[in-house]
């Protein structure tokens, strides 16, 4: 071992490549043995081939200037065609030969020699084995053409004037320019559009042809008439043009042939030209091109990715993108992997859109046609996801790497993401802004069970309305719900603002109260410029500064608005004053806005402050006496937050959860407060709730089956307190946290927390036995099993009839579902001949007709906040293009995300002790005075006479009653049901003596049932067959409720309240009267934001209330 290491020499310290190259001689006895490693091949025909075709540079140089010769040669051709000058007559010898001068035949047969050398050369270097493959190529015979015959000049002088035909190098010219332009292409690593390349090449054809037929006929008629070569192409173009003059023509047979073969060639070679070019037309036409580089750095476009498009899709995007002003300028580039519709095409060759958009079919996950995109140019790039997937967690993970590749393609591009559902959020959480459908979606159906119509409120809060909706409609509440319609939430900086400047050092509520009541706006949040963070309604305790961002709810933009200040005459205040006077529910506010297209203008009349002791306002008296009820406080600018209590109003709305009621102290669960202990997906926001002191077995969870816990089997054995929610779903997914949170939110009062039923089985007995009877309301989730991509409109079917179904039996019940596509929501509660049903669908039409975004927004169901649709969302998206804080203040809205200091959104209803308040003005007053909460709207329910026809009313005639309860139910005319009384009875006697012979013919076939039981049969069977469909229904659900042992009292209670309709009113004028029922949205804001600084405020009296005030109701607003 020790002889073999004594052998191997070490290695030098220094072992450099040189030593390989040069030598070294110290170490000649090294077996070492140089390898050298060439990339190709190291033979002297590749490197000419790396040379001439594989580099892509050197290859294009070449290519130029293989293409300069080729036109050089025409050039020179032409040159020897007007310095020649042949003898008169006419002989065949002019044809064959040709006057070339020396210094001309010279340059000719030098740059004839080049290109035959390149052919040769190029002929070598492309060879593969077979020969007359390369021979028989037309570039090879046309080149031999036109470079042999002049190499041969210079063995055999006498031949230098043959006549050669060097223009036919035009086609070698055209060949030549083709491969320049492909290798142009690889060389700048661009690809051009193919329809250039093939217009190109058609131009070049027309050209080869052209130039070829007038240099022929030029010089065969050098034997005739001895034409210009300005004549041969003069002649040429006429005709190829089809136009034939035929004031010039060839004289003689060979010119004549030459025409006939032109003529030939051109209607085999253009129609196949033609025929590339219209299939490349087509293409372009359902790939739609690029966007120019040119276009994308001199102008704004934003960049709108899809899965699939469809129309209405397409048109909830334009409509609402350039709704706004300032985006009149943009370009909206679509980019989807689908073939373009034939509904979208129409669409986007209409003037208006095809200006401004265009369609790219291509997919965002290539970086080629994201550069056709000009992504990295872009504004912003919107990723949507396809809800109609039957596989949404499928259609989610496709959103995620679009995502992923747009952010790196272009990483300084605004990303707008939507996606569908939350467990996969935290994948895109890059976005600059993200819309979790499933989060609001659920969150939005949690809060229509507590604040009736939310969805309705964040659905007309978050789309573009101009107010306009409904004003020519002759129903009241159209118009008013159709003019309330138009707010939007707009933001300005404080300093900048006439609305709020005047408030700069006052509090919020100050504020926000004098704001509403001057200009008619409503203040709802707040943003520091040192905090980034948006606060809803942040108390009297924050004081306005200059530098604050302020929101507010409005018609339209301060900016949009004109100033118009007035002084209202003595004499018609004190009248106005006197009277109290309302001539109506839509009446314009003294101090509010009158909205219009554009600028808005603004009567402020008598806009001065009122001193505080003036603002007390006289209630009428009681029955003639003097007794007066207490005023309403004023706001103070910097308020004492000991008297900030919530007043009687309020009281049902906040409880101790402390203390235990009389008559329930044992029964009542125990709950703390505190954060959900397990999130169920990333990304989740905390958020304090009310929690079970200990986790429930999971055992205990099924309500229809007993354990040993407890052996309850129905809701009715639990003896729930309040009213259920019954939540009607396939599956429980992530999404349901963000139904129970809200529900279950640390501000909502013990009294109030409304036990959730998740029913995953939905048939007519698991309704029962869940308790529908007892449930306020059921709430309907998409079913994501019958989505279809089939037909995208029928994504909604199942969802709708099992909802028709449920109204049908539970009348009464609060049913809340969401809808994929808003067309469908004319199908919710359908009645096929209701004819205030067929009015609302004509107004429908009617708005959809003048342009509006919500032409939907007067169907019953969705005003009344029982449907909605969930592409209101992709609104929201688009929306925050502009307003970039929308999002936040709707997830801060819908409870999604808490911010320390942010107040959160609840409702209260006005009862009968509340009405002497008036009007809404005076109830942002007594809020702001008393518990420093902001309204932001009204739900408004009324009765309503609806016009129904004859035949949806079953009537019973054995039960008058039924038949009176009918009539006033429904307002039926009192003809209407004289006539339908009398034709019933009219066929009363036909139907006793049918039923008599059944029940005689029954009795003689058997013995055994007597005739007392026959006419028994016989008046079940009778009474059956006039029983209304009502009736049907009450009766099939009383015998499954019987059958399951369930009591039926409380589906005897269950009335039908479709005598009503309801609807809301954002922001409504100061003067809006107050009326029985009525909801209010309010922004509260947060109890926990100054615990520690109202200890010493519960011992404090209310002085601002209207009654007594509840020391257990002010520890739980103050916590």
């Amino acid at each position: 071992m020790t002889e073999l290491e004594s052998e191997v020499l070490p290695l030098p310290p220094r072992y450099r490549f040189r030593d390989l190259l040069l030598g070294d001689q110290s170490f000649q006895s090294d077996d070492r043995v140089q390898v050298e490693f060439y990339v190709n091949e190291n033979t002297f025909k590749e490197r000419l081939k790396l040379f001439f075709i594989k580099n892509q540079r050197s290859s294009l140089r070449i290519r130029l200037f293989n293409f300069s010769l080729k036109l050089l040669t025409c050039l020179l051709y032409i040159v020897r065609v007007l310095l020649d000058n042949p003898e008169e007559g006419i002989g065949w010898s002019h044809i064959f030969w040709v006057d070339r001068k020396m210094p001309l035949w010279a340059v000719q047969v030098s740059i004839a020699l080049i290109s035959f050398l390149e052919t040769m050369l190029l002929i070598y270097l492309s060879y593969k084995g077979n020969i007359w493959e390369q021979i028989f190529r037309i570039s090879f015979i046309l080149e031999m053409i036109n470079t042999v015959p002049f190499i041969i000049t210079i063995f055999w002088p006498p031949l230098r004037n043959l006549f050669i035909p060097v223009f036919l190098n035009c086609w070698l010219a055209k060949y030549a320019l083709e491969n320049m332009i492909n290798d142009l292409h690889r060389a700048i690593q661009r690809t051009q559009s193919a329809m250039f390349n093939q217009v190109l090449i058609l131009i070049c054809t027309l050209l080869c042809l052209v130039f070829t037929g007038t240099c022929g006929i030029q010089h065969l008629e050098r034997a005739g008439e001895k034409l210009s070569l300005f004549k041969s192409f003069y002649f040429c173009i006429v005709t190829f043009s089809t136009v034939g003059y035929g004031d010039v023509t060839p004289k003689i047979w060979p010119s004549q042939l030459l025409v006939v073969i032109m003529i030939c060639v051109a209607l085999v070679v253009l129609p196949l030209q033609f025929e590339e070019l219209v299939y490349l037309w087509m293409e372009r036409q359902k790939s739609g091109g690029n966007y120019s580089r040119h276009r994308a750095q001199t102008e704004k476009h934003v960049v709108l990715c899809v899965s699939s498009l469809k129309i209405d899709l397409l048109m909830d995007f334009l409509n609402e993108f350039y709704a706004h002003p300032r985006l009149q300028d943009y370009y909206v580039v679509i980019l989807c992997p689908t073939e373009m519709d034939i509904q979208v095409r129409r669409v986007l060759q209409i003037p208006l859109w095809s200006q401004r958009v265009i369609y790219l079919q291509g997919s965002a996950l290539k970086d080629q046609d994201l550069m056709r995109a000009k992504m990295d140019n872009g504004e912003a790039c919107f990723i949507l996801s396809s809800r109609n997937e039957v596989d949404r967690t499928a259609a989610d993970h496709q959103t995620i790497l679009r995502a992923w590749a747009v952010k790196d393609f272009a990483p300084n591009c605004p990303l707008y993401v939507q996606i569908l559902k939350p467990e996969n959020k935290f994948h895109v959480k890059f976005a600059d802004h993200v819309v979790c459908e499933e989060e609001c979606k659920y969150a939005m159906l949690a809060l229509n069970c507590v604040c009736p119509a939310t969805s309705t409120l964040i659905t007309l809060l978050v789309h573009t309305s101009r107010g306009q909706e409904g004003q020519e409609s002759p129903e009241q509440w159209q118009r008013m719900y159709g003019r309330c319609s138009g707010n939007e939430v707009y933001h300005i900086r404080m300093g900048d603002s006439k609305f709020f400047m005047e408030y700069e050092g006052k509090s919020f509520t100050y504020a926000a109260f004098h704001a509403h009541k001057k200009y008619g706006v409503c203040l709802i949040g707040i943003r520091r410029e040192e905090n980034k963070s948006i606060l809803l309604n942040p108390g009297p305790r924050h004081i306005m500064a200059a530098s604050d961002t302020c929101f507010y709810i409005n018609i339209t933009k301060e900016e949009n608005s004109a100033f118009i200040f007035k002084q209202e005459e003595k004499q018609k205040k004190k009248g106005f004053v006197g009277r109290g006077t309302y001539d109506g529910p839509s009446r314009l506010p003294v101090h509010s806005i009158i909205a219009s297209m554009g600028t808005v203008a603004m009567d402020l009349q008598n806009t001065e402050c009122r001193p505080a002791n003036s603002s007390k306002l006289t209630l009428p008296a009681e029955n003639g006496s003097g007794n007066r009820r207490p005023s309403i406080a004023p706001v103070l600018e910097l308020a004492d937050t000991s008297s900030l209590l919530p007043c009687d109003l309020l009281s049902d709305q906040s409880e101790d959860e402390m203390t235990q009621s009389d008559e329930e102290g044992s029964a009542v669960v125990e709950y703390v407060k505190g954060y959900p202990p397990n999130s169920p997906y990333i990304g989740s926001s905390p958020t304090l709730c009310h929690l079970l002191p200990e986790k429930a077995p999971f055992c205990c969870l099924r309500l229809d089956k007993g354990c040993k816990h407890n052996s309850f089997e129905d809701a009715k054995a639990y003896g729930f307190k309040n009213k259920l929610i019954i939540v009607s779903a396939e599956t429980a997914g992530n999404g349901l946290y963000n139904f129970i949170v809200p529900l279950r939110a640390y501000y909502r009062s013990r009294k109030e927390l409304n036990p959730i039923v998740l029913l995953l089985d939905n048939n007519l007995d698991s309704l029962l036995q869940c308790g529908i009877i007892y449930a306020d309301n059921l709430v309907v989730v998409d079913k994501e099993s019958t989505m279809s991509a089939e037909e995208d409109y029928m994504a909604d079917a199942k969802t709708i009839v099992n909802v028709q179904t449920m109204f049908r039996l539970f009348p009464s019940l609060s049913i809340i579902t969401e809808l994929t596509h808003p067309s469908n929501m004319r199908f919710m509660q359908f009645r096929a001949k209701d004819s205030y049903s067929l009015a609302l669908s004509k107004l429908e039409k009617k708005e959809r007709e003048n342009g509006s975004n919500l032409a939907f927004m007067f169907r019953l169901p969705f005003a009344a906040g029982r449907v909605f649709s969930i592409s209101m969302l992709d609104t929201l998206l688009y929306q925050s293009f502009v307003k970039d804080y929308m999002i936040t203040i709707t997830r801060l809205l819908l409870g999604l995300d808490t911010t320390p200091g942010s107040g959160y959104l609840c409702a209260m209803k006005i009862t009968e002790d509340d009405l002497w308040i008036r009007t809404y003005g005076r109830l942002f007053q007594k809020l702001c005075s008393s518990s420093a909460e902001i309204p932001i709207g009204i739900y408004r329910t009324e009765s309503h006479m609806f016009a129904t026809s004859e035949s949806q009313i079953s009537i019973n005639v054995e039960d008058c009653e039924d038949t009176k309860d009918v009539k006033e139910h429904w307002g039926i005319k009192t003809s209407h049901h004289r006539n339908s009384c009398s034709s019933d009875q009219s066929e009363h006697p036909l139907l006793r003596r049918k039923s008599m012979q059944w029940a005689r013919r029954l009795s003689r076939k058997g013995n055994k049932h007597s005739s007392k039981t026959a006419e028994w049969i016989s008046q079940q069977r009778l009474s059956l067959y006039r029983r209304s469909e009502r009736q049907e229904l009450s009766e099939l659900v009383k015998n499954r409720m019987k059958h399951l042992g369930l009591p039926t009292t409380g589906y005897d209670e269950m009335n039908d309240h479709q005598n009503t309709l309801s609807y809301v009113l954002i922001n409504p004028p100061p003067d809006t009267r107050l009326e029985l029922n009525d909801i209010v949205y309010l922004i509260r804001s947060d109890p926990l934001a100054h615990v520690a600084n109202d200890g010493h405020s519960r011992k404090s009296s209310c002085s601002n209330k209207l009654g007594p005030c509840n020391p257990e109701t002010r520890d739980e607003t103050q916590l």
